[in-house]
């Protein structure tokens, strides 16, 4: 790295470049910091005034002697407070990430067993099991049966309750139904009682020229709707 510098040479200026690295001799280096601090307390001065900028510059020597500026009390206050909102920051992810690869881990050994006593309850892997197990898998299996004994008798009742209802329910329906149709055929009945002497008596006047046969039509169209 390299970095242009002014020389002068005589009465002439010139533009020279100098490699940016350690530099070995103690006094040149002194003479450096000293001359390069300065101008950095310039800048910071002149940033500070040219933007409006808040500024905080802290410096070391290599002698541990510690230069500072600042144009304000309370920069360095809210430096600290942003380093301590990244430090917790930074904490909390990685206790975050610690949690979640625990809770990963102990769902992950969860789903295995649980694999596995499937595997067991379908009569698979079963060699792996003492003769304890296989006792406590055959109680297991017959505690099961029990309860799905039950809860199939349970259904049962229920639908066969529900059945019972729907019958009644059709049976009065039914029923309703009967009682419509004998109605309906004791009014047809009556009506045809009705009607058969007054037809007649109809075609008896008719026969004695009371009625004209125009009137005698009307009448029986007028019957014939009962």
């Amino acid at each position: 790295m390299y970095m242009d510098v002014f020389t002068s040479v005589g009465a002439e200026m010139g533009r020279g470049k100098i490699e940016i690295k350690r530099i070995e001799n103690t006094t040149n280096r002194q003479v450096t910091f000293c001359k390069r601090r300065k101008g950095l307390l310039k800048k910071s001065y002149e940033l500070s005034i040219l933007c409006e900028a808040e500024v905080a510059l802290i410096v070391v020597s290599s002698r541990g002697r510690l230069s500072e500026y600042s144009n304000s009390k309370s920069v360095i206050e809210r430096f600290k407070e942003a380093s301590s909102d990244k430090l917790n920051t930074g904490s909390s992810i990685e206790i975050n990430a610690q949690y979640y690869q625990q809770e990963s881990a102990k769902l992950r050994q969860q789903i295995q067993v649980l694999q596995n006593s499937n595997r067991q309850l379908m009569g698979d892997s079963l060699s792996a099991l003492t003769v304890k197990g296989l006792k406590k898998l055959d109680n297991g299996l017959a505690r099961g049966l029990t309860r799905i004994k039950s809860e199939k008798h349970k259904i049962l009742l229920a639908e066969i309750e529900y059945f019972q209802k729907r019958q009644i329910e059709l049976e009065n329906e039914n029923m309703f139904l009967c009682s419509k149709i004998a109605e309906f055929e004791r009014f047809h009945q009556a009506n045809n009682i009705v009607t058969g002497p007054k037809l007649n008596a109809v075609h008896e006047l008719a026969s004695q020229n009371f009625f004209s046969p125009t009137m005698i039509e009307n009448t029986k169209t007028a019957y014939s709707h009962f």
